[in-house]
């Protein structure tokens, strides 16, 4: 069966029939709108779109994989703030010939990615599009603690990222390519780019441990501190020596002849987090100190010329 089969209150109901809410939900699907609990009288909010052939393909990318992935872009942007994710809400646009065990593995994976931080599918809205198109509205509780902003960076603060860097586009590189056979370590940098895998814990530790400035590594690391050094008017100086190549990444890059620190410096959707701490800070080892702020301006890479810094969805 189809969408088109179920029809429109059809599909809503085979959707929310999937969907378990949480103790953050106070009135879940089924009113004009949700209700959510906000304890600290502040809701950290954020929203992204995802469309069929820029952000996923559905050759590349089953129905699962897909939901995990428009969630975890969505719920990573809230804990980056130093919040806790609580909900989000879905706008779904999709053909009428979309197959309904797709559509039931796209809310599975919505539903499984909140799981993991403890926030729930609230409510949204289906329409029907020519193609998938997603937009996914997070939403987070800060538990009192001040927001942890991009414009807090200060000279004698050090740069730590926490997460896998690369992983993603070294799997867009190999799906490019042709499916790789044969290698956990290939098929490990593939199922990366599908479904990422955000260290959520991190961003509420991280704005407790004194964290000056945060964000989430969406569209390259380069580009990204480069929001943070704009925001706070400083100099990020990065060092190459610091950053682990994970096997994985190393092994994609062999395959296409590609340098690896290139994808971990400038690939993006890994979704780790990267911030900016007080030097005196004891970060716990999950984090990997990779630079420092300075006074001037821009993020630069000592000994290396860096060419792309990320993605520009208009470049």
């Amino acid at each position: 069966m189809t969408v088109g089969d179920l029809g429109e209150f059809g599909v809503v109901n085979r959707i929310t029939g999937r969907l378990p809410q949480g103790a953050a939900v106070i009135l879940g699907p089924g009113d004009d709108a949700a209700v959510v609990a906000a304890p600290d009288r502040r809701v950290v909010v954020s929203t992204d779109l995802l469309l069929e052939g820029r952000h996923f393909r559905r050759d590349w990318s089953g129905g699962y994989d897909v939901g995990r992935k428009a969630a975890a872009q969505n719920l990573a942007d809230v804990a980056a703030m130093g919040a806790v994710p609580t909900s989000i809400v879905v706008g779904l646009g999709i053909p009428a010939d979309l197959p309904l065990t797709w559509l039931d593995e796209l809310t599975d994976g919505f539903r499984d990615e909140c799981a993991v931080v403890g926030a729930s599918v609230a409510g949204g809205d289906v329409t029907r599009c020519d193609q998938v198109v997603i937009g996914v509205t997070a939403l987070g509780d800060l538990e009192g603690r001040a927001p942890v902003l991009r414009s807090g960076a200060r000279p004698g603060h050090v740069v730590a990222v926490t997460g896998r860097l690369g992983y993603a586009a070294a799997g867009w590189a190999l799906l490019e390519k042709g499916p790789p056979a044969g290698s956990a370590a290939l098929e490990e940098v593939v199922a990366a780019h599908r479904r990422p895998s955000p260290p959520y814990t991190m961003g509420p530790r991280a704005a407790e441990l004194g964290a000056g400035a945060m964000l989430d590594v969406s569209d390259g690391l380069l580009q990204d501190l480069g929001h943070v050094a704009e925001a706070s008017g400083v100099r990020i100086e990065l060092d190459p020596q610091a950053f682990a190549v994970a096997e994985p990444v190393a092994v994609a890059a062999k395959e296409v002849g590609a340098d690896p620190l290139e994808w971990v410096l400038t690939g993006g959707e890994d979704h780790a987090l990267a911030a900016v701490f007080p030097a005196e800070v004891r970060l716990p080892e999950s984090w990997q100190v990779v630079g420092r702020v300075v006074e001037g301006s821009g993020v630069v890479v000592y000994g290396r010329e860096v060419g792309r810094r990320g993605w520009d969805h208009f470049e």
